[in-house]
């Protein structure tokens, strides 16, 4: 069956079965490994990735259900790994083993765009089920802090940007 995907900004149509995950459509038919396969039932967050500005798990979403909703990939975060999450990633160095990190990025880019300055616990709970064999997640905590921080610095350059464009 055709599919029209939305991925990563660009509009792409897939011939699968209706119950293939959108994991496998990622990987195996569009060739974008970032996402990772990690248990295979929604358990671990390797394979998050997000629907629209939800982050979902990719092994338990068939793209039957994906329709016309913008997914993006760890590969569609940022071009040259410039998002907040991505340069926070860095700074804090997060990673050791770095397999589950794509998944722990989407889910902290999630959690950043919906809350400005999450708490310890919200980042708890949207992190929560992104599970790291290192066990980096003090880390991983700090890392969400620092790219909020870096998201709220990027947002009033922007907006001292307009403002001064608007003056001219």
């Amino acid at each position: 069956m055709a599919f029209k995907l939305n991925v990563n900004g660009k509009v792409a149509t897939v011939d699968v079965p209706s119950d293939m995950p959108l994991l496998w459509v990622l990987r195996d038919v569009m060739s974008l490994r970032g996402t990772k396969y990690g248990c295979g039932i929604g358990q671990c967050g390797a394979c998050t990735v997000h629907l629209g500005a939800r982050a979902v798990r990719s092994c338990q979403t068939l793209v039957s259900a994906v329709a016309d909703a913008k997914v993006t990939t760890i590969e569609g975060l940022s071009t040259d790994g410039s998002h907040p999450a991505q340069q926070a990633w860095r700074e804090i160095d997060v990673p050791q083993c770095g397999y589950c990190q794509a998944g722990q990025l989407m889910s902290a880019s999630a959690l950043i765009a919906r809350i400005a300055q999450p708490s310890d616990a919200d980042i708890d709970q949207a992190m929560n089920g992104n599970l790291c064999r290192c066990g980096t997640y003090l880390r991983i905590r700090q890392a969400v802090h620092r790219a909020a921080s870096i998201a709220a610095t990027t947002r009033l350059n922007q907006s001292a940007l307009a403002g001064a464009a608007g003056l001219k």
